[in-house]
């Protein structure tokens, strides 16, 4: 080395040591501690100054272990007697506390509530409301059970594509500056020299163990619990679903903005570096390739990545029931959604590409759970054994949960008919076989099954198993007319919720509806059959005329006795139909209009061919208890479900 640059390696050294940490923490003089030179205010010469003395340290110190080329010294050592191997070593110890204080005192406080707000808005699927017992017109509690290959099945690794070895923005990801530029460009410069002196781990450390708490207290600030799985499977659904809800917002926000605006700031600081520290041989062939800064970040982010994740895959694997379906479509949907973000930024590493294959397993468990809660619910709505029949023939309330359980799922056809690929198999059908307490298994007839999507298929099998447990609840009636109003009232509910839901009814068709409206009517036909039959029966001829006689040929007591029976007969099917249920306010209407106009027209017709037989007796009141006007009254009192009090209608015989 000549003079002049041993003069400069002298004057580099002097500029280092004066920013000593070890000496001045030990004895108290020098620049040492009290004072950073990337404080970001001030004078910036003297921190130009030290970075160009750190730069002529590498140019001009003889190769020695240390300084790029062996195993990296002891930290914190004492420069005495150290020499420009000394000096590197101060220098190093130096830049590491300023890169610490940068990282500590420069950062930008983040706007979680705007970060969060801003990440929702671009989730390309929806918040949905869930099925709650709570909600309008639902049941609270499911059927009870007993007495009370597709496109996710592929290599999950599959998912993390797009590999890059440079950063890149995706139209979905919001980056947030979490630095100033200025304080940056310092991290970035002495990141730079750091790993040009083989100190590159050393500054990983430092980086990772300021960052790693940042990011951990973002997690919190936006609700993420740290919390095991085992801890998570422990608690109520009642407890998770709200969980669930904060967790789909809050990850968003963690990988779309969190972790992507680490992802950039490693970008900004450490890119274009090799922050290996060298070995101990000293290598013959090429200098080693820059590297990525992938290996920053994911030590930075990979741990409240596991902690993220580590939610959905509990409640991936946790115990399927009906009542989880809905908040599961919705996790599932979040993390298809997230997953080529997760992939754009995570997928550049080793350790990151983990986190692509753990998000991609999770979705599909979380898959195969929807799949699994469906055949669930199909085999609980079979398998409802409950054995007291509804009061007054009203619906069920089985058959309100089922229809709006559906309703539901055919709200979410969009993921459905991407996760229902197959129909319901022979073994789901005789899944309850060989229990006593149902009546046989149904079978699934359809005239052309396979125009069907299959998740349509499965909600048809779905009201099919509901049609057939309702058989088996009508016949807990001892009444042949209420068991067909219960049907009645059971199956035009089913009907009309198809009615009012295009997505099911556009599931569903035309032709099964058909079918089912063809049986409701069938069910109405019948019950008026049963109830009324006999009533009109009082109101005919046959038997009234005596034999051999003309017209004025009437058996009065025949008569009487035919009054007598349409009063007794009447007079029952208003007092037990009166407490009678039909929930519909129209298909009421509609039934008593109908009732009326067979009743009505029917007995006036009697009454005014035979009347004056009975009025020219002893006693007619005991025999005309009824105009056709108290006829008409009393009908309106049917399908109230509350029988009216005794003589709470007026009674004339003229």
């Amino acid at each position: 080395m000549d003079g002049s640059a041993a003069a400069e390696l002298e004057r580099a050294e002097r500029v280092v040591m004066r920013w000593d940490s070890t000496a001045s923490a030990s004895t108290g003089g020098g620049s040492g501690d009290d004072q950073m030179l990337f404080d970001g205010s001030g004078d910036r010469a003297e921190a130009e100054r030290f970075l160009q003395a750190v730069d002529d340290l590498r140019r001009l110190a003889p190769p020695s272990p240390g300084n790029g080329t062996g195993s990296s010294p002891p930290r914190r050592s004492s420069s005495a007697g150290g020499g420009s191997s000394g000096a590197v070593q101060v220098a190093m110890a130096r830049l590491e506390d300023e890169f610490r204080h940068v990282l500590a005192t420069r950062a930008v406080d983040l706007e979680i509530e705007v970060l969060a707000d801003l990440t929702s808005s671009l989730s390309m699927t929806s918040d949905r409301t869930s099925f709650s017992a709570e909600s309008a017109d639902r049941e609270p509690a499911p059927p009870a059970r007993g007495n009370d290959d597709d496109d996710e099945n592929s290599n999950s690794r599959s998912s993390c594509v797009g590999r890059r070895s440079s950063y890149r923005s995706m139209t979905s990801i919001r980056e947030i500056d979490l630095f100033p530029a200025d304080a940056i460009s310092d991290l970035a410069a002495i990141a730079a020299r750091m790993a040009a002196a083989g100190y590159g781990r050393e500054c990983v450390q430092v980086y990772a163990s300021v960052r790693k708490p940042a990011v951990d207290s973002a997690l919190r600030r936006l609700g993420v619990e740290k919390l095991t799985i085992g801890e998570v499977q422990r608690l109520a659904w009642g407890v998770v679903q709200p969980k669930i809800r904060t967790w789909i917002r809050a990850a968003r926000a963690i990988v779309r903005g969190v972790f992507a605006s680490e992802r950039r700031l490693c970008f900004l600081v450490f890119h274009g570096l090799n922050l290996s520290n060298p070995t101990t041989t000293v290598t013959t062939h090429a200098p080693t390739t820059t590297t990525t800064p992938s290996a920053p970040f994911t030590e930075t982010v990979k741990g409240a990545a596991l902690q993220l994740f580590g939610f959905a895959e509990a409640i991936s694997i946790g115990r399927r029931s009906p009542e989880k379906l809905f908040k599961i479509i919705d996790l599932h949907d979040a993390v298809s959604d997230l997953l080529p973000d997760v992939s754009d930024i995570f997928a550049a590493s080793k350790a990151g590409d983990s986190i692509c294959v753990q998000a991609a397993e999770i979705r599909t468990r979380l898959a195969d759970a929807v799949r699994g809660i469906l055949s669930e619910f199909e085999n609980a709505v079979f398998r409802d054994l409950t054995k007291t029949p509804v009061p007054g023939g009203t619906l069920h309330p089985l058959t309100r949960y089922v229809m709006n359980y559906i309703i539901l799922i055919s709200d979410y056809r969009a993921t459905l008919s991407q996760l229902i690929l197959a129909r319901p198999s022979a073994s789901s059908r005789v899944a309850a076989e060989g229990n006593d307490l149902t009546p046989a298994f149904p079978d699934l007839d359809l005239a052309d099954p396979d125009s069907l999507l299959p998740l349509a298929t499965h909600l048809i099998w779905i009201i099919v198993l509901l049609e057939h447990n309702l058989e088996a609840k009508a016949s807990l009636y001892k009444d042949v007319a209420l068991y067909h109003l219960f049907l009645m009232n059971n199956v035009h509910y089913i009907v009309h919720k198809i009615k009012d839901s295009p997505e099911l009814w556009g599931l569903i068709g035309d032709v099964y509806l058909k079918q089912l409206t063809g049986k409701f009517r069938l069910a109405a036909t019948a019950y008026q059959r049963s109830a009324w039959l006999k009533i009109l029966n009082c109101l005919r001829d046959e038997g009234l005329h005596v034999s051999g006689g003309f017209s004025s040929g009437i058996s009065k007591s025949a008569l009487r006795e035919r009054f007598k029976s349409f009063n007794a007969a009447f007079e029952e099917a208003h007092r037990i139909q009166s407490g009678w249920h039909v929930p519909d306010k129209q298909l009421r209407e509609e039934l008593r209009i109908s009732i009326a106009e067979k009743l009505l027209p029917a007995y006036r017709s009697f009454l005014g061919r035979f009347r004056h037989h009975i009025e020219n007796g002893k006693h007619p009141e005991l025999y005309i208890k009824y105009s056709v006007d108290d006829l008409e009254i009393s009908v309106s009192d049917f399908f109230e479900g509350s029988p009216p009090p005794p003589n709470s209608r007026r009674r004339s015989h003229g």
